[in-house]
């Protein structure tokens, strides 16, 4: 293919949706609904609060790593060990230890169960998941070419299935909308806000630049200036996209929760779809939703298996002496998963949420210091290893003490010196750590005369 220094708009358009679909999994589309049905009337502070965490970090980390070069190249500023380390680190958690397995358990629970009638659910569990993950591993042997898959198919297919929800909402008769309860009796935004942590999404887009780059090189931008450009560009794209749709699933699960009540602690937002679609369109509603989770988590799950196998081919092209190729390490990634998914994803997710939790901060600290690069981390260098070791510290206590409560030990003096930072039962107890961090980097680097970087 001829190089170009820009894609056409129709290949943008493809690139986006190609993005946009390996964000847009199970909890992409369990949040908003939820959120709409216990926030009630006040459920538009609640996506404000939702669309600024779930979109506009994830999108800021796109345009960071972009303009880095890449998520290793900006982790590098901290040192070259660390980038290493964290990079694995990412990877498996949102990888084969948690969201990998998870979609297709998810989808399995949407699809299938809800129809298994008297046979065994394991049995059904293991047919389905095998020809789930087979099916992924078959799509993700061309990364460079994932757009072929996801942009102009599944994606585009996801996004019908959405439209025909939020229309089905506009002509569905529905009463005033309820009263703000469970998590957004209060304080809605903040909520929101918090729970847009819960997608992750941006620990994802900080390497899903990986494969979006390869589909961006495979259609002719070779260049690496309009490469990063035309990446940053799909990133917008994709925030425009999730706005938009998160507005519209959050306005369907209020009306959702105004035509049948939930009850917080023990429904979620697939209940709330589920409602809606089975007051609009009858018994084949459950089944509608069920086919929307299964593309929302395929697109997820292949796009996942990409992106880590990619990583661990790039670092690990040999093990003990032996050469492995991309493929050997989407096969190892797509059994591992397979076997989690049927064999012990309850404890792992279980496990997985501190893990997240810790490296969260991490990764949005690296993303806040990428995006003020050129005023701070190039005129005082030092800045990023103090700012990321101090927030590391804190997020790390807290996954220790999070850890051990999950096998009911109690750290009670951990606890409550944590409890001590501002902000901490927020869940932002690490911003006045890393303000600390940044001061105490621009005096290292003054007093040091380290010279600026690039």
């Amino acid at each position: 293919m001829a190089q170009s220094q820009h894609l056409s708009a129709r290949q943008r358009v493809v690139i986006t949706i190609t993005f946009f679909s390996m964000f847009f999994g199970a909890s992409n589309l369990i949040f908003p609904p939820f959120l709409g049905a216990q926030a009630g009337s006040a459920t538009v502070p609640g996506a404000v609060g939702f669309i600024v965490s779930a979109v506009g970090l994830p999108i800021l980390g796109v345009l960071a790593v972009s303009s880095a070069g890449g998520f290793e190249q900006l982790a590098r500023r901290v040192s070259p060990k660390f980038a290493l380390i964290l990079g694995i680190a990412i990877i498996l958690t949102i990888g084969p230890c948690f969201a990998i397995p998870r979609t297709a358990t998810t989808s399995f629970e949407m699809m299938v169960a809800p129809f298994a009638g008297s046979a065994p659910v394991w049995a059904l569990q293991l047919a389905y998941s095998l020809v789930f993950f087979v099916l992924s591993y078959v799509v993700a042997q061309h990364p460079e070419k994932l757009s072929n898959a996801l942009g102009k198919v599944m994606g585009p297919l996801l996004l019908v299935f959405i439209v025909v929800i939020f229309v089905a909402c506009l002509f569905t008769p529905y009463p005033a909308f309820p009263a703000p309860m469970g998590d957004y009796a209060s304080g809605q935004m903040a909520r929101g806000f918090l729970d847009g942590y819960q997608t992750m999404d941006l620990l994802a887009a900080l390497y899903f630049g990986i494969v979006v780059s390869a589909n961006i090189r495979e259609m002719g931008v070779a260049d690496e200036g309009a490469n990063r450009r035309e990446t940053g560009l799909a990133g917008v794209g994709v925030g425009i996209m999730l706005i938009a749709i998160y507005g519209a699933l959050s306005y369907v699960g209020t009306v959702s929760g105004s035509i049948v009540p939930i009850d917080p602690a023990k429904e979620t937002g697939a209940t709330v779809l589920t409602n809606l679609t089975s007051t609009a369109f009858g018994p084949v509603g459950t089944a509608f939703v069920g086919v929307v989770f299964v593309i929302a988590c395929f697109n997820v799950c292949t796009g996942l298996i990409s992106t880590v196998s990619t990583f661990f081919h790039n670092h690990f092209p040999t093990v003990a002496g032996h050469r492995v190729t991309y493929r050997v390490w989407s096969a190892i990634f797509a059994a591992f998963s397979f076997v989690v998914s049927n064999a012990g994803l309850a404890a792992i997710i279980k496990a997985a949420v501190p893990v997240l939790s810790a490296l969260y901060p991490i990764a949005t600290a690296l993303v806040l210091l990428a995006l003020s690069h050129r005023v701070l981390g190039a005129r005082f260098p030092r800045v990023y290893p103090w700012v990321v070791t101090l927030v590391g510290v804190v997020s790390v206590l807290d996954c220790i003490v999070s850890l051990a409560g999950l096998v009911g030990v109690t750290i009670p003096w951990l606890a409550q010196a944590l409890d001590l930072l501002p902000l901490h039962a927020q869940q932002l107890g690490w911003l006045v750590p890393a303000l600390i961090g940044v001061v105490a980097g621009v005096i290292h680097s003054a007093v040091r005369h380290i010279q600026p970087v690039e």
